[in-house]
């Protein structure tokens, strides 16, 4: 096989997108959460992996946490990953990684990046449904509860376990 066949064997694969986040509590459990100005809902700190330049699920979602909120928080365990088909764009893979528990000095450090959040909250568990919104409020969900009960990674499909 030549260079130029193996590129267009590459070029002709299924595409799929790929983002990362960080799950991070204050002392009383509630979760942060960011408000971004570019669709609707709520979100994690997090976003896009830069895999054309090499980057990794956990290097990104250390990165886009750093960026979007100031704070550079080493990501814990992978709590789950979930495969995210879409309308009008290729599938999303969501990693999201445990960023621990934030000092009331931590929370009070946090700088927004101004080009795309809003603002940013805690919120209680109850209230996750209300903010993330669809397969990310299940997502969320279900990495909390894997992180309470200490199971390991979940593996999700829309933000839901996959059926068998």
């Amino acid at each position: 096989m030549t260079t130029s066949d193996y590129a267009a064997y590459i070029a002709s694969l299924p595409r799929v997108l790929a983002g990362a986040a960080m799950l991070l509590r204050d002392g009383e459990g509630r979760l942060l959460i960011v408000e971004p100005n570019y669709r609707e809902g709520w979100a994690l700190p997090g976003g896009t992996i830069e895999s054309d330049l090499g980057e990794t699920p956990r290097q990104a979602a250390r990165r886009e946490t750093l960026e979007e909120i100031g704070l550079d928080v080493e990501p814990g365990a992978l709590l789950a990953v979930d495969w995210v088909p879409g309308e009008g764009r290729p599938p999303i893979t969501a990693y999201v990684y445990d960023g621990g528990v934030l000092s009331e000095d931590r929370l009070k450090a946090i700088r927004l990046q101004e080009e795309e959040l809003i603002s940013w909250r805690l919120v209680a568990r109850k209230d996750i449904p209300r903010y993330l919104l669809n397969s990310l409020g299940h997502r969320v969900l279900a990495a909390l509860d894997a992180l309470e009960a200490g199971t390991g990674t979940v593996e999700l499909e829309n933000g839901r376990p996959p059926v068998s």
